[in-house]
């Protein structure tokens, strides 16, 4: 059983995409490896956000997540600064890291640009931030988007960079988690690629919206002006309506409406009606399961502090070992 690690931004709120991309492998990951999921709260201070959003974004990505079917019986969910040791080791590994790498990460290089009233240090080293919570806990394999491959890859030169140092072979080289399944890859609304909240609340799903809200953005999705004769392809927003039907609807209302686009007399507002049917009845019972989570804090509480013991068991021993590697000694 391998180890595996991932991280879970506190921003931004639950929608479609993530929910059939990041959390489902989730949910796959915890049968079959060990898995150490954290909230990423240390890493969401470069945007210096205010206590009361901090907190209660993190209090919305754990109900959010433990409603999904995430079990802290099965993995560690926890908040990143409920581990202590993690901020310790950062300090240490960021002894070995050199500014122009740093400089020349891709992600420090697009918040300089998008984000230039407040260019931190924690920007400059988030992927030391990174690392760590990987090498914490000697995780064998961490799922990353194509965004992220390059900060894996500083995570591999950082722990060679280590061992290399202490003369040791004391951390491993994380690999990129291959899923043995297809993701999926869940498109926006506003055929602007696929589902994300950085795209826009006109682009999203969101599993915490009121019921007219999401029919009307579900009306205002972009499709075309219609198919001129039988057989005509679908345009991409069309096609981006259907493959959402995919992951809500029946079979049979697919194939009604693709049959009569292949006609081509489709009406548009009757796709969209029942797609936003189906999309209500889809996402009301996890709504549901959501809003309990978010008022029962006894269970939130008790699945951190689960979570903080197994992530902490894990941090505090290669706490140790490294402290000792690199020569702290108690007189």
């Amino acid at each position: 059983m391998a180890r595996v690690v991932s991280g879970i931004r506190p921003t931004g709120k639950l929608h479609l995409g993530n929910y059939f991309g990041a959390v489902k492998n989730f949910l796959k990951m915890q049968e079959e490896h060990d898995c150490f999921f954290f909230i990423a709260d240390i890493h969401s201070l470069t945007t210096h956000p205010t206590p009361a959003d901090l907190h209660n974004n993190v209090h919305q990505v754990l109900a959010e997540h433990l409603a999904m079917g995430v079990d802290p019986e099965k993995c560690a969910l926890f908040v990143q600064s409920d581990v202590p040791a993690i901020s310790e080791l950062y300090t240490y590994m960021n002894m070995n890291a050199y500014i122009g790498e740093l400089e020349r990460s891709t992600s420090f290089k697009d918040k300089i640009r998008t984000q230039k009233s407040n260019i931190n240090a924690g920007l400059l080293t988030y992927p030391v931030l990174m690392a760590v919570d990987i090498l914490v806990h000697h995780a064998e394999m961490v799922p990353v988007g194509k965004d992220q491959q390059q900060h894996l890859e500083m995570t591999r030169t950082f722990a060679n960079r280590f061992n290399h140092m202490y003369g040791t072979d004391y951390f491993k080289e994380p690999q990129a988690y291959s899923s043995t399944g297809e993701l999926v890859k869940v498109p926006g609304l506003t055929a602007q690629g696929k589902m994300s909240k950085s795209s826009g609340d006109a682009d999203t799903i969101m599993f915490d919206e009121d019921e007219k809200g999401l029919r009307k953005k579900i009306m205002r999705a972009v499709t075309d002006n219609g198919p001129t004769e039988p057989g005509e392809p679908k345009s991409e927003g069309l096609q981006n309506l259907f493959d959402i039907m995919e992951l809500v609807s029946d079979r049979s209302t697919i194939e009604h409406f693709d049959a009569l686009h292949t006609e081509a007399t489709i009406r548009y507002g009757d796709l969209k009606k029942q797609l936003a049917e189906d999309v209500v009845h889809f996402v009301a019972p996890i709504k549901e399961k959501i809003d309990h989570y978010k008022q029962d804090t006894a269970a939130l509480a008790k699945a951190a502090r689960i979570g903080a013991e197994k992530a902490n068991e894990s941090a505090e021993k290669t706490l140790k070992e490294v402290r000792e590697i690199i020569g702290f000694k108690k007189f």
